[in-house]
């Protein structure tokens, strides 16, 4: 059982990492979008620039599950 000093890590892992994601995309998304409507055959690229801050959700999560793990 972990204590609560691992929960907070953990909990504070996850959150910034998710934080910084909405961040990430709510501006790439707005940018994306203008993109696209300025040039429709740029929409996989926007979609994988969509997707990369993705990454930071996954790694936070990886964090605090090693935290709570280890």
């Amino acid at each position: 059982m972990p204590d609560f000093g691992q929960s907070l890590g953990a909990a504070i892992a996850i959150g910034l990492a998710a934080i910084g994601t909405a961040w990430a995309q709510s501006r790439i998304g707005s940018a994306g979008a203008g993109t696209i409507a300025e040039n429709p055959d740029l929409v996989g690229p926007v979609i994988i620039l969509e997707a990369i801050p993705e990454t930071m959700v996954i790694l936070g999560f990886v964090v605090a599950a090693m935290i709570l793990m280890l």
